[in-house]
């Protein structure tokens, strides 16, 4: 029998077996010059600027885009004028004064702006006004004959007058006859027309409306007609139902038989007026 040695036994199963770790390859670091470390940090900073400037680009880019939807404020030179409607020596009317004849087209500068203009001479008024011709859209021209035909059938119809507080009524009547329309005048004549009592029952600022717009449609139904003043009063007269001849008394002469006085002498004739 061979001898067993303990000793060797107990070596063999409590010595472990050492594994031999093999060292972990180090990196090498290799050595930068310091020209080369300046030069990328240069290249670093640059593509930072470059970044910001196309950052830049895009907001300009924006406020550029809402600026031009903005309009811009030019200063103004020269007027923009219509076309000419109308030319010297033509009839309008305009609605604040009423009838007025061109008597030429001027240019005038007026707060250093170059405006053409009317010169519209006023007969009634006896003054001569100044109307751009860029605001000749408050001028119209005069009324045809078929509208005066309607205008005197419109006078000719009965008044339409509201129960309403007369302060109210005249603000109505000033804005019609302000507003130009020959039609709306026609109506504000008619409503204010007393016939033959003219003079009863009407307010002083109720006949003075009346003349108003009645003196402003005869003198543009004169110029229409060609008539004159007394004929076209006659026609307006006549369809308004107005008899102002019968209104004015008339004076009759009487003469009293000539009576010898006690001295002798004579008593002239005496004038009575009756109704």
């Amino acid at each position: 029998m061979k001898k067993i040695n303990l000793k060797s036994i107990l070596k063999k199963t409590f010595n472990k077996k050492v594994s031999k770790k093999t060292p972990k390859k180090v990196k090498k670091i290799k050595k930068v010059e310091p020209k080369k470390i300046k030069k990328i940090v240069k290249i670093k900073v640059q593509k930072k600027n470059k970044t910001k400037q196309k950052e830049e680009k895009n907001v300009s880019l924006r406020i550029s885009k809402q600026n031009e939807l903005k309009p811009e404020i030019k200063k103004i030179k020269k007027q923009e004028t219509e076309k000419k409607e109308f030319k010297p020596k033509d009839y309008v009317v305009y609605p604040k004064h009423g009838v007025g004849q061109i008597l030429s087209i001027n240019a005038k500068t007026i707060g250093g702006i170059d405006v053409q203009c009317y010169d519209i001479k006023f007969e009634k008024d006896k003054a001569v006004g100044l109307l751009p011709i860029n605001k000749q859209s408050f001028l119209r021209p005069l009324a045809t004959i078929n509208q005066v035909n309607k205008c005197i059938s419109i006078l000719k119809s009965k008044p339409k007058i509201k129960r309403s507080m007369w302060s109210r009524r005249a603000q109505e009547y000033e804005q019609k006859i302000t507003s130009g329309k020959i039609y709306e005048l026609a109506e504000v004549v008619r409503d204010l027309n007393k016939g033959d009592d003219i003079m009863v029952d009407q307010s002083y600022s109720e006949r003075q409306l009346f003349e108003k717009a009645y003196e402003r449609i005869a003198s543009e139904f004169q110029i229409i007609l060609n008539t004159s003043s007394e004929e076209t009063h006659k026609k307006l007269n006549k369809a308004l139902k107005r008899n102002l001849e019968s209104q004015t008394p008339k004076t009759e002469v009487k003469q009293i038989p000539v009576s010898e006085s006690s001295e002798g002498g004579e008593v002239p004739a005496v004038e009575e007026e009756t109704e």
